[in-house]
């Protein structure tokens, strides 16, 4: 069954499409625009808040979301281009109420002051980490560079990946 519906970019009527999409190892049938990102579909469709909206251009990195383990913009991402993918939000990292060591050093080093940009960090350091386990801080400062902070000059954010790094070695 096809909807027609504005879309939220434009005056132009668009044909939304139901679309299945997995998200956190779950599968969720939802109806999108064409046009429609993935941060929208996420956030206004699907009530995942964690990932948040900022720029809107793909130049501050709070929107960051993992795509078949690939950190992807939310804000740049077309939704229809994730069905078959596997989706994984900042609602999906960690189980229960462990924490993933980004995320328990981030809140140990104090690397988090307002949160906002603290779920594309996450985001962005797990597959980082993943890749560079023995990254250094200029590397990690260079494996962060996507994701803007107003808040804590930085130095926190780099010491809790820096501290998560050696806790997944270990």
């Amino acid at each position: 069954m096809d909807y027609k519906c504005l879309s939220y970019r434009s005056n132009i009527k668009m044909k939304s499409k139901i679309t299945k999409l997995s998200i956190n190892g779950f599968e969720h049938i939802v109806l999108v625009n064409p046009d429609e990102t993935l941060v929208f579909t996420l956030r206004e469709r699907l009530n995942f808040t964690g990932t948040k909206k900022c720029c809107d251009e793909g130049t501050c990195g709070s929107c960051t979301i993992l795509v078949d383990g690939i950190p992807v913009l939310g804000c740049l991402t077309p939704t229809v281009r994730c069905v078959g993918k596997t989706i994984i939000t900042i609602e999906g990292v960690s189980a229960k109420e462990d924490l993933h060591p980004v995320q328990k050093y981030l809140v140990k080093n104090g690397g988090l002051q307002c949160g906002f940009c603290t779920p594309g960090v996450v985001m962005t350091a797990i597959p980082f980490l993943d890749e560079h386990p023995n990254a250094n801080r200029e590397k990690i400062k260079e494996g962060l560079s996507g994701n803007l902070c107003r808040c804590t000059g930085y130095k926190k954010i780099i010491d809790a990946v820096e501290n998560a790094g050696k806790e997944l070695k270990a």
